[in-house]
């Protein structure tokens, strides 16, 4: 049998995880058994600038885009034909001759709290080590414990796991979805809800990337795409777009859709999490979902931007 489709992504444990479950809905969705699967759907792991740095925080090396740009060009070249990214990691912007064709149906975007037997932050003792590389999440930790130390922890899934194991800190927070497609949901200590630390935008769901042109691949990857996942999606990513957000800007989003509403929270914190701009909205998406999810998101993320000014534009 001669390949369908090519699939790239990272090299990760994570990241080809991902693949596999789009490998899978793939097969599923068009009636390959799954012992053709991978040579129907071949994946090929792709080392990204990401990847390679491991001394520097990837703020300081250019922050968004260092996990997907060498994916992209892969898909730009034709050695593969559908890029599996990590929303989260994504930009907002496509490169010319790409787009998202859309996206998996999201898993849980709450965070997992990592710290032995330890279920809530509140719990963790006083002045806790907490390692994470997300000022987001540093900035959430520091608003709800201001006592904690908050120190740089980076690395895959499974050296961050290692590393608590090992006693080098007290906790830290991974995307329950990430730990529940590697099979590692048991290794989470608690869940936490959003009220106390709202996810990235995007978190928790799965882009498709495509050239812009590939008809071919566009119609093979149809059935997979979730219309409800993109609809929050539009909300997160243009209140994401319009704070002008990257990995230097402590930005959280969330959409949830009940039948044709959509209920939106969005806040943008300083890095130490001092001060905090919060949106709440709930609205009738009307006849045009996508256009309204996304115009929620953009108008939500403006207002903060001209509220908050200057102080949300920083460089550390």
């Amino acid at each position: 049998m001669q390949p369908v489709l090519t699939l790239g992504s990272r090299g990760s444990p994570l990241a080809m995880a991902q693949s596999r479950l789009t490998r899978h809905l793939l097969g599923a969705a068009h009636g390959v058994d799954k012992n053709a699967c991978e040579t129907a759907f071949p994946i090929t792991a792709i080392v990204t600038t990401g990847d390679r740095i491991t001394d520097r925080r990837l703020i300081d090396a250019g922050g968004k885009g260092l996990f997907t740009k060498e994916v992209e060009e892969a898909l730009l070249d034709g050695r593969i034909d559908v890029a599996v990214h990590s929303m989260k990691d994504m930009p907002v912007a496509q490169p010319d001759g790409l787009v998202l064709a859309g996206f998996l149906p999201r898993e849980d975007p709450r965070e997992a709290l990592i710290a032995g037997a330890i279920k809530t932050i509140a719990d963790l003792p006083k002045n806790a080590r907490i390692g994470t590389a997300s000022v987001r999440r540093q900035a959430q930790v520091r608003r709800l414990r201001p006592d904690c130390v908050v120190e740089t922890l980076r690395g895959n899934v499974g050296t961050r796991l290692q590393k608590i194991k090992d006693g080098a800190f007290d906790a830290t927070f991974l995307a329950l979805a990430g730990l529940s497609r590697l099979g590692l949901a048991a290794k989470a200590s608690g869940i936490i809800e959003p009220h106390d630390m709202l996810p990235a935008p995007a978190q928790g769901a799965i882009g498709l990337q495509m050239r812009s042109d590939d008809t071919r691949t566009k119609a093979l990857l149809a059935p997979l795409l979730c219309a409800k996942t993109a609809l929050a999606l539009a909300a997160e990513r243009a209140f994401l777009d319009a704070l002008d957000g990257s990995c230097r800007t402590p930005i959280a989003a969330l959409a949830r859709l009940e039948d044709d509403h959509m209920h939106f929270r969005g806040a943008v914190f300083t890095l130490d999490g001092s001060q905090v701009w919060t949106s709440e909205k709930t609205l009738d998406l009307g006849d045009d979902p996508m256009r309204a999810a996304a115009a929620l998101g953009r108008d939500e993320g403006l207002r903060i931007a001209k509220t908050a000014g200057a102080q949300i534009k920083w460089e550390n």
